[in-house]
């Protein structure tokens, strides 16, 4: 059964602003250890490729918050939820933490797609209730 759906589109030029503004702290404050990972090692080959990656983390995760009902309130931090790759390439949500045990005490699992173009970024989550 569905339990939500949710959408987010991001302008990647204005992320590309904000990194240019915050620095790093906005990185840091949007990814997880292991997002922030692959973010630093796209952008040291090519800068356009993490920047990419950066949009669509923050637009996959503002759609999981929107699926899950509960927007960017607590347990949903940026932090406890990491969009990772699957070794064939395929997305996958991790969750960490309070938000991990709240979504398993709920009987949730979540599928995220995400796309990139030059100038946006976008995902569409479906969380389903077992």
């Amino acid at each position: 059964m569905i339990h939500g759906i949710g959408t987010d589109i991001c302008d990647i030029r204005r992320l590309r602003a904000t990194l240019a503004r915050r620095g790093d702290r906005f990185a840091e404050k949007v990814l997880g250890p292991e997002e922030l990972r692959v973010f630093q090692a796209r952008r040291t080959r090519v800068e356009a490729r993490g920047v990419a990656y950066l949009a669509t983390r923050f637009s996959a995760k503002e759609a999981f918050s929107k699926a899950i009902g509960r927007g960017m309130r607590m347990p949903m931090t940026w932090r406890a939820c990491e969009i990772l790759n699957l070794p064939s390439g395929a997305p996958v949500i991790r969750l960490h933490g309070a938000l991990a045990e709240w979504f398993a005490q709920q009987g949730l699992r979540a599928h995220v797609t995400v796309t990139d173009e030059t100038d946006y970024a976008a995902s569409f989550v479906v969380v389903e209730k077992d």
